[in-house]
């Protein structure tokens, strides 16, 4: 499948990492999605009941983020991906990168991030 609905530079502000400051305090998060979908009968009429609704994907990446503190970004981007495909059972593989711009490392980076792809 090559059309793909893409979803960039998501930000959130969550509660998640191994060492327990992380799981008190707040850090910014960044979660890219892509879809990966028949985009022709959006296209051919133009309606949104032929596609994915961003707004729901948005919706379901922060129910993820916000909920329950994890230790690993791993575990985000498996969370993100299962519940993208439960949720939208016409997309037949999801690809969701989680980066976290503020870990602490021994080294300056910009970021640490994971990428998974899933299908159905």
């Amino acid at each position: 499948m090559s059309d793909r609905i893409i979803l960039a530079g998501l930000a959130f502000l969550a509660r998640h990492g191994v060492h327990e400051h992380e799981k008190t305090t707040a850090q910014r998060f960044e979660v890219d999605v892509e879809l990966e979908l028949e985009l022709g009968p959006a296209g051919d009429t133009d309606d949104l009941a032929t596609t994915v609704d961003y707004g729901d994907v948005v919706r379901l990446v922060r129910e993820v983020l916000d909920g329950p503190p994890v230790d690993l970004i791993e575990t985000l981007a498996e969370r993100v991906a299962a519940r993208l495909l439960e949720r939208f059972v016409a997309v037949d593989a999801v690809l969701v990168r989680v980066r976290k711009p503020d870990v602490r490392l021994a080294a300056p980076l910009a970021y640490a991030g994971v990428e998974i792809r899933r299908t159905h």
